[in-house]
C-alpha cells in the first residue's frame, strides 16, 4: 500500500447542475467535464489537480443505478481554515452538520450534508 493510501474519490450525485455549482460556491474552484463522452449513462466533473503536489483529487460522478446520499464514505478536503469553506455552504444548497470544532494537534475539521444529501468534511490545520 502507498504511505498515502488515498488515490482518487467519486462524490455521486443525482442533479449534476446543482451539485457543481454546490462544490464550485463552497470551494470557489471551476470543475472540469471528465470521462468518456460516448458513455452517455455517465457524468463526470472534475476538481481542479496538481499531479506533483500532494493529495489527491477526484470528480462528482453521475451514473444510471449510483443514487447520491446515504453512503458511508467520508471525504475530508483540505483547507486553510475550515471555517472559510464551512460558512459558504449553507448559502450554497447545503447544511452544515458539525461547525468547526478542534481535533487537537491534528487541526479542526467541520462536517456538512453537499447539495445531494452525500456527507463530507473540511480540514485545516488553524
Amino acid at each position: 500500500m502507498a504511505k498515502n493510501p488515498v488515490a482518487w474519490f467519486e462524490i455521486y450525485v443525482d442533479d449534476m447542475a446543482r451539485a457543481q455549482a454546490f462544490y464550485e460556491s463552497v470551494f470557489a474552484v471551476r470543475l472540469q467535464p471528465l470521462g468518456d463522452p460516448s458513455d452517455s449513462s455517465m457524468e463526470m466533473q472534475a476538481f481542479p489537480s496538481d499531479m506533483a503536489s500532494y493529495g489527491v483529487t477526484g470528480a462528482l460522478v453521475k451514473m444510471d443505478g449510483f443514487a447520491a446520499g446515504g453512503n458511508s464514505t467520508l471525504v475530508y478536503f483540505g483547507c486553510d481554515d475550515c471555517a472559510v469553506e464551512a460558512a459558504r455552504v449553507t448559502a450554497a444548497g447545503g447544511k452544515m452538520q458539525k461547525a468547526k470544532m478542534s481535533i487537537g494537534e491534528y487541526g479542526y475539521i467541520a462536517l456538512a450534508l453537499d447539495s445531494e444529501g452525500n456527507i463530507f468534511g473540511l480540514h485545516s490545520m488553524q
